[in-house]
C-alpha cells in the first residue's frame, strides 16, 4: 500500500485539473494559482517519496509525465481561451506532447519505459513559471490596478519555454535513436 503513495499523489493531480481550469476561466486567478501550486507540490512530493523509498514503478514512470502534460496543456488551453496566451504557443506544446505521448506509448507497448530527462523537466518548469506569471499579471491587470497594467513579461518566459520544449523533443529523439529504439529492426510492429 505504501508503495502506491507516489502514484496516488499523481492521480490527485489529474483530479485537480478541472478546478484549475474552472478558476482560470472564471477569472479567479489567485484560486487557480493556489490549486496549481498544490498540484506542483504533489508532483515534487511524489517524486521525492518514490526516489527516497525506492517506490519507483513503471506505472509511475508513465503516469507522472502524463499528469504533467495534462495539467500543462489544460492550463495553457484555458489561458489561450481567455486570450492571455497566443494559440500558436498552445499548438506547439500540444504537437510536441502528442509526439512524446505517442512515442512513449509505442515504446511501452514494446516493454520499454523512457524516463524523463533534465531538459524535459526544465521545459515543464519554465512553462509553470510562465503560467504563474500570466496568472499574476492578469490578476494585477484585472483586479489590483487596472489603470496601470503590468507589462507582459511572461511572453518572454513562454518563448524561452518553447525553445526548451523544441530542444527537449530533439534530444529525446536523439536519445531514442542512440539507444536503438528508432532503429529499423526495433520499429517492427508485433502482430
Amino acid at each position: 500500500m505504501l508503495k502506491n503513495i507516489p502514484n496516488l499523489l499523481t492521480i490527485v493531480r489529474f483530479f485537480l485539473i478541472p478546478f484549475i481550469v474552472y478558476y482560470i476561466l472564471t477569472g479567479q486567478y489567485i484560486a487557480g494559482f493556489i490549486i496549481l501550486t498544490v498540484s506542483g507540490l504533489t508532483d515534487i512530493l511524489d517524486g521525492c517519496i518514490a526516489r527516497k523509498f525506492n517506490f519507483i514503478t513503471n506505472f509511475g514512470k508513465l503516469i507522472d509525465p502524463l499528469a504533467d502534460k495534462a495539467t500543462q496543456i489544460s492550463v495553457l488551453a484555458s489561458l489561450t481561451f481567455k486570450g492571455i496566451v497566443p494559440l500558436w504557443i498552445l499548438m506547439i506544446v500540444f504537437i510536441k506532447e502528442f509526439v512524446m505521448v505517442s512515442g512513449a506509448s509505442f515504446l511501452f507497448g514494446k516493454k520499454l519505459v523512457v524516463s524523463s530527462r533534465w531538459y524535459g523537466k526544465l521545459a515543464t518548469v519554465l512553462f509553470y513559471i510562465a503560467i504563474v506569471c500570466s496568472l499574476f499579471i492578469e490578476y494585477w491587470n484585472t483586479t489590483i490596478y487596472p489603470q496601470s497594467p503590468l507589462f507582459s513579461f511572461d511572453d518572454y518566459i513562454y518563448y524561452l519555454a518553447i525553445v526548451t520544449t523544441i530542444f527537449s523533443l530533439v534530444m529525446y529523439f536523439k536519445q531514442f535513436y542512440q539507444e536503438g529504439y528508432l532503429k529499423k529492426e526495433n520499429l517492427k510492429i508485433d502482430n
